[in-house]
């Protein structure tokens, strides 16, 4: 569940990066509003898939005013300048919510009930199983976006020049939203996977697992959404496997050891370097 959750994350600032060369680190932001919003409607009495879907919308709403203030508006600054403005969303995402909610760690009631499969000592969460196989579903059909439809073909020509793109009469103003809605909605339905299956949100829960998704995105291959889903799932059980065996001090000693092992055995990760568009 933790690899979904960081693949997805992962998956989302691939798409930034690998198509408008543009790191959007206002996505662990969106992921907690996926997150809080789900606590907050279930809390006033939504059933939990419509919370969901409600906190997708909210998710997706958010990226939109993300990209109309850092990527339209300051396209033609300097590069740096979007990143800092997407880093300020973040922080902002993150006050707005300690303003009205507080800081303190809330807690959604149990929605399943004892849904586990016990084998032996190795107990397997049914619903943990079903958000992992909806994020590979949902990575292969943006995948199959990417590789097959207009849109997809308009999201690689930016990504290979963007100037040429404009000659080419792509229309980036329309196209690019859809990136930031995508990416939204990725990081908006991980932190809806995580509050349901792990029931706790809270303000700053985005910031430890935006730089696990980020680790996923870079242990796979920038650029490489199928590399962002393998480096999610190693991340993951590295982390699952460090609490089991060296308890739960070791876990940021493991993963990030990982994550420097790997990048000076392979400096472009497990699966190359490839744009999103060309190799989704």
């Amino acid at each position: 569940m933790l690899g979904s959750i960081y693949a997805m994350i992962g998956v989302a600032l691939t798409l930034s990066i690998g198509v408008l060369k543009f790191l959007n680190f206002s996505i662990p932001g969106v992921f907690m509003i996926g997150g809080m919003s789900t606590w907050l409607f279930i809390r006033h009495g939504m059933p939990w898939p419509l919370a969901g879907l409600c906190a997708l919308a909210v998710g997706a709403s958010a990226s939109l005013v993300v990209e109309r203030f850092t990527w339209r508006w300051m396209r033609n600054a300097q590069e740096f300048v979007p990143l800092v403005s997407s880093m300020a969303f973040l922080i902002l995402f993150e006050n707005l919510a300690v303003a009205y909610w507080g800081s303190d760690l809330q807690s959604l009631p149990q929605l399943f009930g004892n849904a586990d499969w016990r084998i032996g000592g190795l107990v397997i969460s049914i619903p943990q199983l079903l958000g992992l196989a909806l994020s590979i579903v949902l990575i292969w059909g943006l995948s199959l976006l990417l590789s097959r439809t207009r849109i997809g073909r308009g999201l690689r020509t930016i990504a290979e020049d963007s100037d040429t793109a404009i000659l080419l009469g792509v229309d980036i103003s329309r196209i690019v939203p859809i990136v930031f809605v995508i990416g939204g909605l990725f990081a908006a339905l991980a932190g809806v996977l995580f509050a349901l299956n792990y029931r706790q949100v809270h303000p700053f829960m985005g910031e430890a697992l935006g730089l696990k998704g980020i680790s996923a995105m870079v242990v796979g291959g920038m650029g490489n959404i199928w590399g962002a889903i393998a480096g999610g799932l190693i991340i993951g059980m590295a982390e699952a496997l460090s609490i089991r065996y060296l308890g739960a001090d070791f876990v940021d000693i493991s993963v990030y050891g990982l994550l420097l092992f790997i990048l000076m055995v392979r400096p472009t990760g497990l699966f190359g370097g490839a744009s999103a568009g060309a190799r989704a």
